[in-house]
């Protein structure tokens, strides 16, 4: 981030830690918790500078979202890869 934003740094780092607490307290009981970086993608928000098109953006969530249910939990991905928190 280029401009300090504490709000939505302190929002992400919420979601980081609710997605790692909702992948313990499921595991093993068939539900996973993930978390997606669409990057920047083409919308009302992300303008149309943003180099990725909806698709792109959306294609992760849709992937995780049909995982079998021994896929990963916990993780957080862009483009159906694990990424560092």
């Amino acid at each position: 981030m280029s401009t300090y934003a504490p709000a939505y740094a302190m929002s992400k780092a919420a979601l980081n830690a609710f997605t790692r607490i909702l992948a313990q307290t499921y595991r093993g009981r068939g539900v996973l918790a993930n978390a997606v970086d669409p990057g920047w993608v083409r919308t009302d928000m992300g303008g149309s500078a943003a180099p990725r098109s909806v698709q792109q953006g959306a294609e992760t969530t849709v992937w995780l979202a049909t995982l079998p249910d021994d896929g990963p939990t916990g993780g957080f991905f862009r483009d159906r890869r694990p990424i560092a928190w």
